[in-house]
């Protein structure tokens, strides 16, 4: 399973992203605010208010002692640690993680909890296939 995430918003307090599934549109993200850091390109680090660096990343579904229930899990984020998806609507509901859900509202996402069902669902059924789930995430130019 390969799911591509591309950052389509970057403002002051949050980035906006579409993410896709095996090459289909599958719902929005909201992550905090890019700074442009890692793999040598300048920026900084803002602990808990700072997006990934763009890359490729396995994903794993583990059980987050946070939330208490299994979600996916980004391996090997370099400078960041716990890099979960999850729900939640606004960039205070992340500290570097990806919040997905439909961007409805400017600098939100909604109806998270449906989407991070349907994501879970998709995730273990692939898993179940035995294949490796990877995503991908990287900014546009914009």
């Amino acid at each position: 399973m390969e799911m591509k995430l591309t950052r389509i918003a970057k403002r002051k307090s949050y980035t906006i992203g579409k993410l896709e599934i095996d090459g289909k549109p599958f719902c929005d993200t909201l992550e905090p605010t890019w700074r442009d850091i890692g793999y040598g390109r300048p920026g900084h680090k803002v602990k808990g208010h700072t997006a990934i660096p763009d890359g490729r990343y396995p994903v794993v579904i583990t059980k987050s002692e946070k939330f208490n229930k299994w979600l996916p899990l980004l391996v090997g984020v370099p400078m960041f640690k716990g890099v979960r998806i999850h729900a939640g609507n606004t960039a205070e509901d992340t500290e570097g993680c990806i919040l997905v859900g439909e961007n409805l509202k400017a600098g939100m996402v909604l109806n998270s909890c449906t989407w991070i069902h349907r994501l879970v669902q998709a995730i273990t059924e692939a898993r179940t296939r035995d294949e490796a789930i990877w995503i991908t995430v990287k900014g546009n130019k914009g």
